[in-house]
């Protein structure tokens, strides 16, 4: 609301807060100033055609994620508060199932933490507390509430220590568990097999529906329900979210190891056998990875090794020297479509942080190109002939994630170059008046008029932890695939 005094004064306080110069209070000082030049060509056409301006500092880069940070976040808050989405060109805002589950504002607390804002990040907090309500009659998405509000939830209390925030966790968490309740006809018979969850739930009545599902959507629930038995001490939590990653596992292709894209969860049969590492697949292999270092369970270490190593040996694909990963049908392993894009760039960042560098840097190096083809990544393109086929910018932050990873890894300062000139084609391209918005085709450079709450979780958030990370604690952290670190250790407790 566009007159809400609290906005206002947010607003004010955020930009006093950037040109102070104190962001977060004391900074490390600059490993390296900014001035390596360690990146590759890129390609000509299209953006800042992966050109490196090696007299930028870390510090005047970070400076620049915040002001544009800043713009995004002023936008929602002029126009949207309150509400789940901003729509920057219109100036107006919608709500993902008729009334706000406060999702930008949710989804935003780590990042503003991350980045220093720290009287709006408590602010916030107060106002998620006082505003936010789970008891509604909507039929949500469980995977799509369970990264961005109950990740956002938990990250925010395992940086804050405000019990009030675990409690919202708990009652969300509480109001998804019947997704994985076991179905039965008015005869007995079993109508959902176990371990594989619903993908709709009433938040008030605990309705379920949803036939049929994917991977990603049954396994990317692990971190967060993980999280939340740990922090409980009620492992109904973890159990039923581990039971849903092994159904998938237990269900994969015995000829090679593969998973399908669609699975019916009535009967837990495959009704897409393509396999590939895109939408609908990826973060189920991300979260296999992410839940060994998380929770120290070897049986997601087994499943990883398992499953990346069919990826590798069947998705894998090189084309004029240049690493893809394309889709195979899940039995027999034969190649069935060329296409690759912005959803399949987490992939360099997992094998990075899983141990397989150099695959993850040749992945990186053909992402960046695509990048640079046409001055920002498309969703979906044709890597064979390198054209498009889905034409559409998302804001999406899944190459921001992998160079981010990537320079963690490696050190090698070409990954933040890659990551500062994609941050400048951002802004050239993406950025309106008010905010940040989605292209209708990165072609055309046509903008559309959404800005997803992902893009100041995630796609901002990334930017930043390239070049200013001191507050984060890498080798405590995990990101959940909304990039929210959920933590080994809470660090609001090791600072009691």
């Amino acid at each position: 609301m566009r007159n809400n005094l609290f906005a206002v004064a947010i607003v004010g306080l955020m930009l006093a807060t950037i040109f102070s110069g104190c962001v977060g209070g004391e900074r490390k000082g600059d490993d390296n100033g900014g001035t390596d030049n360690g990146g590759g060509d890129g390609a000509n056409d299209g953006g800042n055609g992966g050109a490196i301006d090696v007299n930028t500092t870390d510090a005047q880069r970070r400076s620049e994620v915040l002001v544009e940070f800043y713009h995004a976040w002023a936008g929602y808050v002029n126009y949207a508060w309150g509400h789940d989405i901003l729509k920057p060109v219109s100036k107006n805002w919608s709500d993902w199932y008729g009334e706000p589950l406060l999702m930008t504002i949710v989804d935003s607390l780590d990042t503003l933490y991350l980045m220093g804002f720290d009287s709006f990040f408590f602010s916030a907090i107060e106002y998620v507390k006082k505003n936010l309500s789970f008891d509604k009659d909507i039929d949500v998405q469980v995977f799509e509430i369970t990264i961005r509000e109950l990740g956002g939830l938990l990250s925010a209390y395992q940086l804050s220590g405000d019990e009030g925030l675990l409690n919202l966790a708990k009652d969300l968490g509480n109001r998804l568990m019947p997704a994985f309740t076991q179905s039965y006809t008015p005869a007995g018979i079993p109508v959902q097999v176990g371990g594989i969850p619903y993908r709709y739930v009433n938040l008030k009545t605990g309705a379920t529906s949803g036939t049929t599902t994917n991977p990603a959507e049954v396994g990317t629930l692990m971190l967060e329900f993980g999280t939340l038995s740990k922090l409980t001490g009620d492992e109904k939590y973890y159990n039923a979210a581990k039971a849903a990653m092994v159904a998938i596992y237990d269900r994969r292709a015995p000829t090679t190891n593969l998973i399908g894209s669609g699975i019916d969860n009535y009967i837990g049969v495959w009704f897409s056998p393509t396999s590939h590492v895109g939408g609908g697949i990826d973060s189920y292999y991300e979260y296999l990875w992410k839940a060994w270092v998380l929770f120290g369970d070897q049986d997601f270490k087994d499943m990883y090794d398992t499953c990346i190593a069919a990826v590798n040996q069947y998705l894998a694909d090189e084309v004029n020297g240049m690493l893809w990963y394309g889709s195979a049908d899940m039995v027999t392993g034969q190649r069935s479509e060329t296409t690759f894009g912005s959803l399949h760039m987490f992939l360099p960042g997992l094998l990075a942080i899983s141990g397989n560098v150099p695959q993850a840097e040749k992945l990186m190096e053909s992402g960046y190109y695509m990048w640079n083809k046409w001055g920002i990544e498309p969703e979906m393109m044709d890597y064979s002939t390198m054209t498009l086929t889905s034409p559409n910018y998302e804001l999406r932050p899944e190459i921001f994630e992998s160079a981010y990873h990537l320079w963690k890894v490696t050190g090698d300062p070409k990954y933040k170059e890659m990551g500062y000139s994609m941050f400048q084609d951002l802004v050239q391209y993406c950025r309106t008046d008010i905010a940040y918005t989605k292209l209708n085709s990165v072609e055309t450079k046509e903008q559309g008029d959404y800005m997803d709450s992902f893009f100041l979780a995630e796609t901002m958030k990334y930017c930043f932890l390239l070049f200013e990370d001191s507050r984060l604690d890498y080798s405590n952290a995990v990101f959940n695939t909304e990039a929210h670190p959920l933590y080994k250790v809470s660090p609001f407790t090791k600072n009691q």
